[in-house]
C-alpha cells in the first residue's frame, strides 16, 4: 500500500493571501466605494446659495468648484467663472475654505464595508479552502482532521509499496507480523479454535533497524485500512486536545474495522506517570484516554494497535501489560546473514559488478543497522559516479564502510613527515599487538590518511563471524590492542601524543564493564554495580553502589589498564624490528590491507628464524 500525501502547502499560506487581498481592498477599493459622488449644478445655483448664506465647505480648484450646503451636507460641484469678488462674498456668507472635502458615505455603511464585509469574506473563504483541502485529501486516500481531530493518515490499497519481501534481516519480526496479516485476511481460521489476536503489538529496537519499514510492509500486505500517526502529534498545548485526538482516531478506526492503527514513537505519550507537581497534565490525559480506548469497557473488535519505540523501558506499565500491548517484537541489529540479505535488497537499486562479495561487506559492517547498510550502498554508488564509472565495484563498498565509520578522507589536511611517522608507528602498534596475541580479530586494513571524523589514521579489525560472548582473556586482549598505539609512541619516540584519546576512552569502558557489569573481578565477584539505561539509545550506564565502592572500582580499572599497557609494550619491544619495518612500509604506502600486513609480518618472522639458524 502506498500513502498518498495531502497537499503540502499549509493552509496558513491561503489565509495570508486573503489578508493581503483584504488589505489592498481597504487601501484602494474602499475609498472609491465609500466616496459620495458630487451633484453637478450650474453657477447660478451656486450664486443663489451664496446669497442665502447656505454654503458650508468650499474647495476651489482650477477646473471646478466643490461645495456643500450647511444643513444636509450634500456635495455639489460647478464650473468656475470669471468672478473677482467670489472669495470675498463666500467669506461674508460664512463658508469654510478647505483643501479636501470629505465625501464619505454614512458611518454605518462605512462600517459595513470596511469591517463586516472583509470579516465575512475572510471566514467564508477560509472555511471554503479548509473543506476543499480536506475533501481533496480524503479523495486521494489520506485523511486529516482539524483541531481536536486525529491527524492520522489512511494508507489506501496500492499495487506499489513496501512488502515483506522488501524487508530483510528481521525474519522473526516478519513472522509475527505475518500472523497478524493472516488473521485479518482469514479470521475464521483463528476464531474456530478460540484464538484471538493481540490487541497491541509493540516493535522495540535501536534506531534504523526497520521498525517503521515493517509497519509499512504490514500496510502493503494487508487489505484493510491502515491508520498511521506519530506519538508527538497527540501532544497539544491545550489540555484535553490530545485526548480528543485519541478518541477521534479510535472512532475512525472502529468505523473502518477491521483495521490497523500504527503509532510511531509511542514513548512521546506513553511515558511512565509520576507524582511530580510539574508533570505534563496534557500528556497524562492523552495516555489515560489511550489506555481506556485500548482496554476499556467497550471492545475494539477488529482494531489492532501497532506501535514502535526505541525506549521501551520508559513506557508506562499500564500500557505494556497484557490486554493492551500483548506482544513485544524485538527488532534488533541484524546478524551477518541478515546484513548480507539487507545489502542484497538495497543493491537491487544500483548497478553492482558481478564480482562484488556481499558476505565480505557484511563482515566488515559488523554492528550496522539496516539504515546504515542502505547508506553504505548509496555511498558506494556515489563514489562510483565520482570516479566516472557506471558500475559499483568491491572497493567502492569497502570505502563506503570506512566513510560511514570514520568519515571522508581529508584532502586538504597535510601532515608533516614527523606527524605521519608518529601516526604510522601508532597504527602499526595496534595491528602488531593484535596480531601477536591469540583470540583477536584479524586486521583488515591500516591507514594513516586523515578522516573528517578527526581520526588521523585507524586500524580496522574484522571478526570472521558475529560474536555474542567474550571471555575475560578476549576482553583483556582488546584492551592491550587499544593501548598498543600509545605503547609504540613511548618505545620509539620516548614521548606521548594526543592521538590515543579515543583508544583511552574505549579501553576504560571495557575495563569498567569487566568489573561493574560482567563480574570479572575477584574482589566483587558476581555483584551488579552498574545499570544500563536506554539500551537501544547508546546504553548509558549509572553506578549503583556506595562512594567507597566507586573508589575501589576506579582503582581496579586503573590496575587492569596498566597491566595490559605493560603487556602491549612488552610485545612491541620483543618485536621491535618488525615494528620498524612495518611502520616504514605504512609510512611509504599510507594505506595497506590486512593481507599485505600479514604477508610482511610472516616474511619478517621467517627472516628472523633464518638469521637465528
Amino acid at each position: 500500500m502506498k500513502e498518498v500525501k495531502s497537499p503540502k502547502r499549509p493552509m496558513a499560506y491561503y489565509y495570508i493571501g486573503i489578508l493581503l487581498l483584504l488589505l489592498l481592498f481597504n487601501v484602494f477599493v474602499m475609498p472609491m466605494m465609500t466616496r459620495q459622488q458630487a451633484a453637478e449644478v450650474d453657477y447660478g445655483k451656486f450664486m443663489s446659495m451664496i446669497e442665502k448664506k447656505n454654503i458650508g465647505d468650499v474647495e476651489i480648484k482650477d477646473g471646478e468648484i466643490i461645495f456643500t450646503d450647511k444643513k444636509e451636507k450634500k456635495i455639489y460641484k460647478t464650473g468656475p467663472m470669471e468672478d473677482p469678488t467670489l472669495t470675498e462674498r463666500l467669506y461674508e456668507s460664512g463658508a469654510k475654505f478647505t483643501k479636501d472635502i470629505q465625501r464619505n458615505t454614512s458611518p454605518m455603511l462605512s462600517l459595513l464595508l470596511s469591517a463586516v464585509l472583509p470579516l465575512i469574506i475572510f471566514i467564508g473563504f477560509g472555511e471554503y479552502l479548509r473543506k476543499k483541502m480536506v475533501d481533496q485529501a480524503g479523495g486521494k486516500g489520506a485523511m486529516s482532521f482539524g483541531m481536536g481531530k486525529s491527524n492520522a493518515k489512511i494508507y489506501v490499497q496500492s499495487t506499489e509499496g513496501i512488502r515483506f519481501s522488501d524487508v530483510a534481516g528481521e525474519d522473526e519480526a516478519k513472522e509475527s507480523l505475518s500472523e497478524i496479516v493472516d488473521y485479518l485476511h482469514n479470521p475464521e481460521k483463528y476464531t474456530e479454535v478460540g484464538a484471538s489476536m493481540p490487541k497491541g503489538i509493540l516493535l522495540v529496537g535501536p534506531p534504523g533497524t526497520g521498525k517503521t519499514m515493517l509497519a509499512k510492509a504490514v500496510a502493503g500486505e494487508s487489505n484493510v485500512p491502515f491508520f498511521s500517526i506519530s506519538g508527538s502529534e497527540f501532544v497539544e498545548m491545550f489540555v484535553g486536545m490530545g485526548a480528543s485526538k485519541v478518541r477521534d482516531l479510535f472512532k475512525q478506526a472502529k468505523e473502518k474495522s477491521p483495521c490497523i492503527v500504527f503509532i510511531d514513537e509511542i514513548d512521546a505519550i506513553g511515558k511512565k506517570r509520576d507524582d511530580r507537581v510539574a508533570g505534563n497534565d496534557e500528556r497524562e490525559q492523552t495516555l489515560n484516554q489511550l489506555l481506556t480506548e485500548m482496554d476499556g469497557f467497550q471492545e475494539n473488535a477488529g482494531v489492532i494497535i501497532l506501535s514502535a519505540t526505541n525506549r521501551p523501558e520508559s513506557l508506562d506499565p499500564a500500557l505494556t501489560r497484557p490486554g493492551r500491548f500483548d506482544r513485544r517484537i524485538p527488532v534488533e541489529l541484524p546478524d551477518i546473514i541478515g546484513r548480507e540479505a539487507i545489502l542484497k535488497v538495497h543493491a537491487k537499486k544500483i548497478k553492482a559488478a558481478d564480482d562484488v562479495d556481499f558476505h565480505t561487506i557484511a563482515r566488515m559492517a559488523s554492528g550496522a543497522s539496516g539504515a546504515e547498510l542502505a547508506n553504505i550502498i548509496n555511498e558506494a554508488a556515489l563514489r562510483a559516479v565520482r570516479n566516472g564509472r557506471k558500475v559499483v565495484h568491491q572497493d567502492d563498498l569497502e570505502e563506503s564502510i570506512e566513510t560511514v565509520i570514520a568519515g571522508y578522507q581529508k584532502k586538504n589536511s597535510v601532515l608533516s613527515d614527523k606527524e605521519r611517522k608518529v601516526v604510522a608507528y601508532h597504527e602499526i602498534g595496534h595491528a602488531l599487538v593484535a596480531a601477536m596475541q591469540t583470540h583477536t580479530a584479524p586486521v583488515q586494513k591500516i591507514t594513516i590518511i586523515p578522516r573528517t571524523s578527526g581520526a588521523l589514521g585507524y586500524t580496522l579489525q574484522v571478526e570472521e563471524d558475529d560474536r555474542y560472548l567474550l571471555t575475560k582473556q578476549e576482553i583483556e586482549n582488546k584492551i592491550a590492542t587499544l593501548t598498543g598505539g600509545r605503547a609504540a609512541e613511548e618505545i620509539i619516540f620516548s614521548e606521548i601524543t594526543t592521538g590515543a584519546a579515543n583508544d583511552i576512552e574505549q579501553a576504560t569502558k571495557l575495563a569498567r564493564a569487566m568489573i561493574t557489569r560482567y563480574g570479572m573481578s575477584d574482589d566483587f565477584d558476581m555483584v551488579a554495580l552498574e545499570t544500563v539505561n536506554n539500551q537501544y539509545l547508546g546504553g548509558d550506564t549509572s553506578l549503583v553502589c556506595s562512594a567507597d565502592t566507586q573508589n575501589e572500582i576506579d582503582k581496579k580499572v586503573v590496575s587492569i589498564i596498566k597491566q595490559q599497557h605493560e603487556k602491549a609494550k612488552k610485545i612491541l619491544m620483543e618485536n621491535r624490528n618488525k615494528l620498524d619495518k612495518l611502520a616504514q612500509f605504512l609510512f611509504e604506502k599510507e594505506t595497506i590491507t590486512g593481507e599485505e600486513f600479514m604477508n610482511l609480518l610472516k616474511k619478517e618472522e621467517k627472516e628472523e628464524k633464518d638469521h637465528k639458524k
